[in-house]
């Protein structure tokens, strides 16, 4: 997993100071995150590992959380996520960031590992598995 490091530095320090305006995308439908987070975490691996045949974990990951809260996503997470089917399908996220006064485009694509559903959203936890600018 190669994530464009100098990137993700921007991003982590932007969301330090400001919240992320980040937009999910699925199914040719665009959905509003909240609550944005991206930190480097320990993995509950001993060594670098391919967990289940499906995706690989290294010991450490850059993890990000958000809080979607338009509820009609939650059936077409389930296609997204390992367990309730044997694809484990990636999420295409986007923002915006300025870089030498420029607006650039940031996709990042993460592998969503776990939801907790609220009567008014969805939290996801994801782990960014590839990082570009546009």
């Amino acid at each position: 997993m190669s994530i464009n490091s100098d990137l993700l530095e921007t991003l982590m320090m932007i969301n330090e100071k400001d919240s992320l305006d980040c937009i999910l995308h699925l199914n040719n439908s665009s959905y509003p995150v909240t609550d944005v987070s991206i930190v480097n975490s320990p993995i509950p691996v001993n060594e670098p590992t391919t967990r289940g045949g499906v995706y690989f974990s290294d010991k450490f990951a850059y993890k990000m959380k958000c809080v979607v809260e338009n509820l009609s996503v939650i059936p077409l997470l389930t296609k997204k996520m390992l367990g309730p089917n044997t694809e484990f399908g990636e999420l295409k996220i986007t923002t915006n960031i300025e870089s030498d006064g420029k607006l650039v485009l940031v996709e990042i694509y993460t592998n969503l590992i776990n939801s907790v559903q609220t009567p008014n959203s969805i939290e996801l936890s994801m782990i960014i598995v590839n990082l570009k600018s546009v």
